[in-house]
């Protein structure tokens, strides 16, 4: 068992033996002294886990001897224990970062749990998030193995992506077991949408929200109230970001958080698209093809998303006006930001911001961006340090001062791939690792879902005998030739295209500003 060791300060230590005596039998060792000046010298010869610290003592006051204490131990939490109420001395001590403030008189349950709230509670909270997952780990994985609808995906997902968020924070072998079960939940997860996906296009009306829906269920009913509206498209954001955003912003905002599912594949090109037009991909090509891409062209595949916009309006008959920005980097957050009551003026202002979509790129390309976020905990350290010390944040901050309602959403995810498959196809076949479209592709059947019938799943076909084929889990397609380089190369790597979890169970909140 660690012993933690502690100093208290204060002039009138001996009034206080009582409560070092119950610490004691708790297994702290605490050395006292009773003036500043004896703290200072103590500190300088050996460090302590936690200092308590009075405020009011003769010669050094606690303030003074906080903020030298804090010279030479400045990772040591320091609470003070005062009889002092007076405000002044509360905002000092805050704003030199005690790491708690307790008036006399205390009683020692007091003492021990701030001493376990600022020693120890990583370690309490590791305990208790491995003996929390244990305990829920078989209720999850009948839950898996239950699921036979969407919200029933939803709900596992959301308990998955928990627990990963819990445990990551943890020194645990039980995050092996974790993602044990998140493959297994994928696996079934992928039998889920083979098993519904083509019926859902055919039916419609029968299928859960999907990236065609979202003007039509979510934005157009907020604009028929008269809301002004702010979409914002965090391209490739996953729910375990939005998670880690949410704890950036949740001080500013109401939410309203909600799961969609991204259509096939998990492409912007796809996805995206089918958002700002309302369309499947194979009706966008057939209605507008001036405004649809093919895989094979050069251009650009989202340089047409604001007349997409204009395109669904249009079909709706909607006179709401509307404007479009696309954010690459900070210097455009940072031109938009002032612009932003002027926007007010419209209808539906939409914002698209792409530093994810580029984080997972240059991940793949960089070795070094690879070793910053060498796995999904630190994939998410990034998204957060981007969103705290970028323009983004500032943006979030003007947003929740106006008087709008933010829907923000992606149009997919991406998902961590290590199991190469082996395709083979000609030179027109696309890049992408988790999907893939040709005439003359090559692969295992058991290993792929694959889509005959392009039209049967709203997607185009260049041509008469054009097959689709998804990776499931965390697959992704090698050729053959040169198959160990690509396999090392790309192996361990976030890629999005295909069927899972990360991909196609997404974000779509609601956030009204709570000062506006």
């Amino acid at each position: 068992m660690t012993t933690y060791k502690l100093l208290w300060v204060d002039d009138e230590i001996e009034l206080l033996k009582a409560h070092i005596l119950f610490l004691e039998k708790k297994g702290y060792e605490v050395e006292t002294v009773t003036n500043g000046y004896d703290a200072l010298d103590r500190c300088a010869e050996e460090s302590f886990d936690l200092i308590l610290l009075d405020e009011n003592m003769p010669g050094l006051s606690g303030l003074e001897t906080l903020n030298r204490v804090k010279e030479l131990l400045p990772a040591t939490p320091v609470v003070m224990v005062t009889k002092s109420e007076e405000e002044h001395i509360m905002e000092k001590a805050i704003g030199a970062k005690i790491a708690d403030y307790l008036i006399k008189p205390v009683n020692p349950t007091q003492i021990l749990l701030t001493l376990k709230k600022n020693i120890q509670q990583k370690e309490i909270a590791s305990d208790w998030a491995q003996t929390g997952y244990q305990q829920d780990f078989a209720r999850l994985g009948m839950q898996i193995n239950d699921a036979s609808d969407i919200e029933a995906w939803k709900d596992v997902y959301k308990k998955l992506t928990y627990w990963e968020l819990q445990l990551s924070e943890t020194e645990s072998g039980m995050q092996e077991m974790l993602q044990m079960q998140r493959r297994e939940a994928n696996a079934e997860f992928a039998k889920f949408v083979k098993k519904n996906y083509l019926r859902w296009m055919e039916r419609p009306e029968e299928r859960p929200m999907m990236s065609p829906d979202i003007f039509k269920r979510t934005v157009f009913p907020l604009l028929d109230k008269g809301e002004k509206v702010f979409l914002i498209v965090i391209d490739n954001f996953r729910f375990d970001q939005w998670r880690v955003l949410l704890s950036e912003i949740a001080e500013s905002f109401t939410v309203e958080e909600n799961l969609y599912l991204s259509i096939l594949p998990t492409a912007t090109q796809y996805a995206r698209n089918a958002i700002f037009s309302g369309l499947m991909p194979n009706k966008i090509a057939q209605m507008f093809p001036d405004l649809w891409v093919d895989e094979d062209s050069e251009e650009g595949k989202n340089l047409n998303e604001a007349p997409l916009v204009q395109t669904q309006l249009d079909r709706y008959r909607r006179k709401n006006t509307f404007s479009y920005h696309k954010i690459n980097h900070s210097g455009a957050v940072e031109k938009l930001i002032p612009q932003i009551p002027g926007m007010g003026r419209n209808d539906l202002n939409v914002v698209v911001i792409n530093f994810i979509d580029m984080l997972s790129h240059a991940r793949t390309e960089s070795l070094m961006v690879r070793e910053l976020a060498s796995n999904e905990a630190a994939y998410r350290s990034i998204t957060q340090s981007w969103l705290r010390h970028s323009a983004v944040s500032e943006l979030f901050r003007t947003l929740a001062a106006q008087d709008c309602t933010i829907v923000l959403t992606t149009d997919h995810g991406s998902i961590r791939c290590y199991n190469p498959i082996k395709v083979i196809g000609d030179r027109n076949t696309n890049t992408n690792l988790r999907y893939k479209l040709g005439k003359n592709l090559s692969y295992n059947t058991k290993e792929v879902f694959e889509i005959k019938e392009p039209p049967r799943a709203g997607l185009p076909s260049p041509n008469l005998s054009t097959t689709y084929i998804f990776a499931m889990q965390d697959d992704f397609f090698a050729y053959p030739n040169n198959f160990n380089y690509y396999v090392q190369y790309y192996k361990d790597t976030f890629q999005h295209g295909g069927i899972s979890m990360e991909e196609m169970l997404i974000p779509l909140v609601t956030l009204r500003g709570k000062k506006r």
